[in-house]
């Protein structure tokens, strides 16, 4: 129903049930937030929203009030702006002001706040300040509680994904976030998906920058420096440079990594449909077999070890199959190697991942082929970027180039494993035709798209209504896994520990909780890939010419001896190593 009402005294046409931050961006006003993040934080703890509201006692914080009619709200009053400038000095008081070498300047939605209302390092209030050690226990990530506001944003984030192993410990001035007595975040059931750094609104949490290593590795001539780069970076990359979200830059990011001195730029998209290749076979022999049912899917890292930490009862129903990013690095170290002659040690793998949590897969135990690491350095999108950025690279200004070969072909299957259900729908379209031995017209599978967090079909393939389901973000993940455990039948699923998949992963580009709260980043950005699919040639991964000539070449066929020696790992219950 609609709800009239005027916001510095213009008309503003809301719904009911908006609050008035929801209702003035209708009105095309930006009311400032720093806790507020739509569906994840919205606590009203920051004061830095509030508003007049006539008629009403003191000011009103826009994120949690609610319009009704004939409300009259004033955003910019001298009273309003003076009481967001206090909460800035205030905030400023307490927070460590190293600007100049935080990673997130310029990218820091409280230096942006101070700049716009005009606060600076003047430290009006500043006096006791309580001095915190950084945690970089984690394997991608440091806690810098030296730059936290206590806005919260990032336990509402890990509370999203079911995981909740972050929250407020103390009270008063010593209030800090952090793990449970005192644990330290790498000793807790956190599943390093990151997307605790994507909702921070300063620099108090960020990705390990491994960005040194690989500058060192591409400028030492004894090592190969060959990167790859996942389906998902292609379609988010542009936004660090101002480009539009859902820009694909597939073409200058390839010609990025050229001017950063990559020996070979490879596309991940190539392991993508190997990934599919070993799967489908993997789902076909389960199917045909009588082996475990539901297969699921093994390419997410932070799904995998949410899997391992709190359902280790269904680490038999994960695929074996290595991740793409670790298929990737084991054929590069493998069959590449040994085609072009080079030692294996001599190759630095260098993979560039939408993810956090593909810095802690390449550090798993069995993710060694050659007896040497797949990967030996994940870089996530945010890294990438600050490389160009550093080597003076004028990304927006770059040619289109094309992927080396032969580990640049790949199909139309495989640009959509960025997006939750695409992986489900390569495997599909490979293994639909493996059971009917028919030729699929019909690729799109239209019940597995969209950003939903569960996505469930039946499907009649060669006699047997197969069911699937799809699940993206741990909170999704759990609840379809206790439906299973719970007995529900199904026959295949595919789980993205990110909700929306690798596109809203935890290391790809920030935007701000303006950008984050009311623009669906997920969908945009999944149209990219949906776009490259559309206009690939060849959208099938069994039909990628390269694919079949490695299996003709070097592993003989899908689920081979060789091939399970080199393209698949194992897990680990992990359950019993953390506190419940």
């Amino acid at each position: 129903m609609a709800v009239n009402i005027k916001i510095n005294g213009m008309p503003v046409v809301a719904e009911e049930g908006d609050t008035i931050l929801e209702a003035a961006r209708k009105g095309g006003i930006e009311i400032p937030t720093l806790c507020y993040l739509k569906g994840i934080n919205e606590i009203g703890a920051c004061r830095m929203c509030v508003v007049e509201v006539k008629g009403a006692r003191g000011l009103a914080a826009a994120c949690v009030y609610p319009v009704n009619e004939g409300m009259e709200v004033f955003t910019s009053t001298p009273k309003v702006l003076e009481y967001r400038k206090k909460t800035l000095q205030l905030l400023l008081s307490i927070h460590d002001r190293k600007c100049l070498s935080c990673v997130r300047s310029g990218k820091c939605e409280l230096q942006a706040l101070c700049k716009q209302l005009g606060v600076d390092d003047e430290g009006k209030y500043d006096g006791v300040r309580n001095k915190y050690e950084l945690d970089t226990s984690a394997a991608h990530m440091v806690r810098d509680n030296n730059k936290c506001i206590l806005c919260r944003r990032c336990v509402g984030a890990c509370e999203n994904q079911y995981v909740s192993v972050i929250g407020a410990q103390n009270r008063g001035f010593n209030t800090a976030i952090g793990c449970a007595f005192e644990t330290e975040l790498g000793g807790s059931g956190c599943i390093s998906c990151g997307q605790c750094i994507v909702s921070c609104p300063t620099g108090a949490l960020y990705e390990k920058d491994q960005t040194a290593p690989v500058f060192e590795a591409i400028a030492d001539p004894e090592k190969v420096a060959i990167v790859q780069t996942a389906p998902s970076i292609r379609a988010t990359l542009g936004e660090c440079f101002g480009l539009p979200v859902g820009t694909n830059v597939t073409g200058k990011m390839v010609a990025a990594l050229r001017r950063l001195g990559f020996d070979k730029v490879f596309d991940t998209d190539f392991s993508a449909d190997l990934t599919i290749m070993e799967e489908a076979n993997e789902f076909v022999e389960r199917v045909q077999n009588g082996g475990k049912l539901p297969l699921i899917t093994s390419c997410s890292p932070g799904w995998i070890k949410f899997c391992e930490t709190y359902h280790p009862n269904l680490i038999s129903n994960l695929s074996s199959c290595k991740s793409p990013q670790q298929m990737f690095g084991a054929v590069i170290k493998t069959w590449y190697a040994q085609k072009n002659g080079i030692d294996p040690k001599n190759i630095f793998s260098v993979s560039i991942m939408p993810c956090t949590a593909k810095k802690f897969e390449v550090k798993r135990d069995d993710q060694a082929a050659a007896g040497v690491p797949d990967v030996d350095i994940s870089l996530t999108t945010r890294e990438l970027a600050r490389m160009i950025e550093k080597a003076g690279i004028d990304f927006n200004s770059l040619p289109d180039e094309e992927f080396d070969n032969p580990l640049g072909e790949s199909t139309g299957a495989a640009v959509i494993f960025g997006v939750t259900g695409g992986v489900m729908e390569a495997a599909l379209r490979t293994a639909v035709e493996t059971l009917t031995g028919e030729e699929l017209k019909e690729v799109d599978f239209e019940a597995v798209r969209g950003t939903q967090p569960i996505k469930e079909a039946t499907l009649p393939v060669a006699g047997i209504d197969v069911k699937i389901a799809v699940a993206s973000g741990a909170k999704a993940a759990d609840e379809l896994l206790k439906r299973v455990e719970a007995g529900e039948q199904f026959h295949f699923i595919e789980i993205m520990g990110c909700p929306g998949g690798c596109v809203n992963g935890g290391g790809q580009p920030l935007q701000p909780s303006s950008v984050r709260s009311f623009t669906d980043l997920k969908a945009l950005r999944a149209k990219a890939l949906y776009d490259d699919d559309a206009k690939k040639k060849i959208r099938k991964s069994h039909e990628n010419p390269m694919i079949k000539e490695i299996y003709k070449d070097f592993f003989g066929k899908p689920g081979s001896h060789k091939a399970h020696e080199i393209l698949h790992t194992s897990y680990v219950d992990r359950s019993k190593d953390y506190l419940k």
